[in-house]
């Protein structure tokens, strides 16, 4: 399957696969709602971005490169614009990824250790004489040992499977923010 996906792209002199964009002018590669702001500060169109993610995803571990094809020329400076805001937005993206990989894995951490404690006071409470006699105490034991299991469980589920993806995704935006862009205008070669 991943054979007929790879043969959908053309690929460079050398052999890199070539996720082309085609667009009218540079302006198209920016989101219209600030359009007022200084042109280093826009964001990528959010359309653009999509794909060149769901791209490189599904190239997986070709080595790519990105090419703007547009139909106006556009200045050295513009060029270099976007290739500054293609490294910097996905270097961006990444790094609200791991962030919020840290905060998951910290919060894992801390049901880690809770539901420890947890565990140990339930050891403690089946112990005791007085959980044992009383119907009350049995069930707080009983409940100690429940919230122990779903906290212990959480952290674990979050240390087996849930931070996988997380890192699937900045290496990802990783390799997308180290890509080559290049640009090629109707009519004219790559610069």
């Amino acid at each position: 399957m991943k054979k007929k996906i790879v043969e959908r792209y053309e690929r460079s002199e050398n052999n890199e696969i070539i996720i082309n964009i085609s667009a009218h002018k540079i302006e198209d590669l920016y989101d219209d709602f600030d359009k007022k702001s200084h042109f280093l500060k826009k964001d990528l169109n959010r359309h653009l971005v999509e794909y060149i993610i769901d791209s490189v995803s599904e190239i997986d571990g070709e080595s790519f490169l990105i090419e703007f094809s547009l139909e106006e020329k556009s200045t050295d400076e513009a060029i270099s614009r976007v290739r500054n805001s293609v490294k910097n937005f996905f270097l961006y993206i990444k790094e609200l990824k791991l962030k919020k990989m840290k905060e998951m894995i910290r919060t894992s951490i801390i049901l880690l250790f809770t539901g420890l404690v947890i565990a140990g006071m339930s050891v403690l409470m089946n112990e005791n004489e007085w959980a044992k006699a009383s119907i009350l105490g049995g069930v707080i034991a009983e409940g100690l040992t429940v919230a122990a299991w779903v906290s212990l469980w959480e952290a674990l589920a979050t240390f087996l499977i849930k931070w996988m993806p997380y890192r699937k995704k900045i290496r990802l935006y990783q390799k997308i923010s180290e890509s080559k862009v290049i640009f090629s205008f109707v009519n004219e070669s790559a610069v």
